[in-house]
């Protein structure tokens, strides 16, 4: 019996889910020939949808297989000993959900969907064999597993050096970045996290986080209207990281 909100594909829903996929170019290594995209078809098994608040997996799980996010966004966390929830990332579409397991072969986090979303799941045994026929593939997810890495450091590094408001500039900058390569506004967007979630991610107190937004819209940075940010002064946020007079 199939899984809950686990939807079979026929072979023409499956060649949709990554030969014409808009998010291919995110998702997939360049330069694969028509019929290794045609493999990658055949092993994306199964689309799953997700309600807003759902877990895709939760800490504890077996690891079974990789998401690659086609709709929505995502947040991980982990539960802290004294039982509050630390944020440990946000992830948009056209990025890949699950690698937390790949060590031990069980999840180490939570991830939930911050609104209604899709994921492609990609079972991890068939893809480490076919990464083993599609040399450029198994490089492709070296290179993601190798980003994911990056980006913790990063995260570390806002952690550990950075003041308040170059921790949220960065924030916003880093998700310009990552919107502009999907083809959407690098100056307009919708914050799908809350404050409270931000501040758990970047290490600060909610009322830390909404003071520098604040500072930020009195200094002609950035207008807000509730989840709505519009960057208005991109120079200007970059000068805060660079410890640059304003």
């Amino acid at each position: 019996m199939p899984a809950p909100n686990v939807i079979p594909l026929n072979l023409t829903s499956l060649k949709a889910a990554c030969s014409q996929c808009n998010l291919r170019e995110l998702c997939l290594p360049y330069g694969l020939t028509e019929d290794e995209v045609a493999q990658l078809d055949n092993l994306v098994g199964a689309r799953r949808k997700l309600k807003r608040g759902q877990h895709l997996y939760r800490a504890g799980d077996p690891f079974e297989a990789l998401y690659a996010i086609k709709i929505g966004f995502f947040k991980t966390d982990i539960l802290l000993e004294d039982g509050r929830d630390q944020v440990t990332g946000f992830q948009m579409a056209g990025e890949i959900l699950g690698m937390d397991g790949i060590g031990t072969e069980v999840h180490t986090c939570n991830s939930i969907a911050l609104e209604d979303s899709e994921i492609c799941v990609i079972p991890f045994p068939q893809l480490e064999h076919l990464s083993r026929e599609i040399r450029a593939l198994q490089h492709h997810f070296h290179k993601v597993m190798s980003r994911e890495i990056v980006r913790d450091h990063g995260v570390m590094m806002l952690l550990g050096t950075m003041r308040a408001e170059e921790r949220l500039a960065a924030f916003l900058l880093n998700l310009s970045q990552r919107f502009t390569a999907r083809g959407y506004s690098p100056q307009e967007f919708h914050l799908r996290m809350t404050r409270e979630e931000i501040g758990s991610y970047l290490g600060l107190k909610l009322e830390t986080v909404s003071r520098a937004f604040s500072r930020f819209q009195e200094e002609g940075l950035i207008s807000v209207h509730q989840k709505h940010i519009r960057i208005l002064d991109n120079a200007g946020l970059k000068k805060l990281l660079s410890h640059q007079p304003g």
